[in-house]
């Protein structure tokens, strides 16, 4: 098995750890034992309370309490009453900021894919540098990353709205 990231690739800037989470992978090991792993596509990041679009954007509260954490460790939080995103914490503790899953091969859309894995608010807070549940690891690097305007965040007005803070895997035809 490919090496584990470690606290260190974490505990960088959210944009520089987005930027580089294209093309690693994701391991989910099951209660069961299964392990399955997923290559990352698609990622979003949210950098701080400066950030509109990002949940720290009016402070420290109970639900983003664990962004102002140490990077590796995973935020979870449900929209509309039923998809459960995965987010992960960047940044040393008292930065928050975090990168949201949005897309892994063959899984695209980050409610599809927390349904697919089974990941739900059971998760706040696993650090994947530990955890038996769920980690990343290195991956491939023979591939273009796009960057973008983040998805459905148009209440944080213009400017936020259009940051290019979406890195995707180029998609290849064939």
């Amino acid at each position: 098995m490919k090496k584990r990231l470690d606290r260190e690739f974490f505990e960088r800037d959210v944009l520089e750890v987005a930027a580089r989470l294209p093309g690693k992978f994701l391991v989910r090991k099951y209660p069961d034992g299964r392990i399955e792993q997923f290559m990352i596509t698609e990622v979003e990041a949210y950098r701080g309370e400066e950030d509109m679009a990002c949940h720290a954007s009016k402070g420290r509260t109970p639900r983003n309490q664990i962004m102002y954490e140490r990077g590796g460790l995973l935020y979870i939080y449900l929209i509309y009453g039923i998809h459960w995103m995965l987010n992960i914490v960047t940044g040393k503790a008292g930065q928050p900021q975090a990168v949201l899953i949005r897309g892994l091969e063959g899984l695209n859309g980050p409610g599809r894919l927390t349904r697919r894995l089974d990941i739900d608010r059971a998760f706040l807070g696993e650090d994947l540098c530990r955890s038996e549940s769920i980690w990343l690891t290195e991956g491939v690097n023979s591939f273009k990353i796009i960057t973008a305007p983040r998805i459905g965040i148009d209440y944080a007005g213009e400017y936020w709205k259009n940051m290019p803070w979406r890195f995707f895997v180029e998609k290849t035809s064939g």
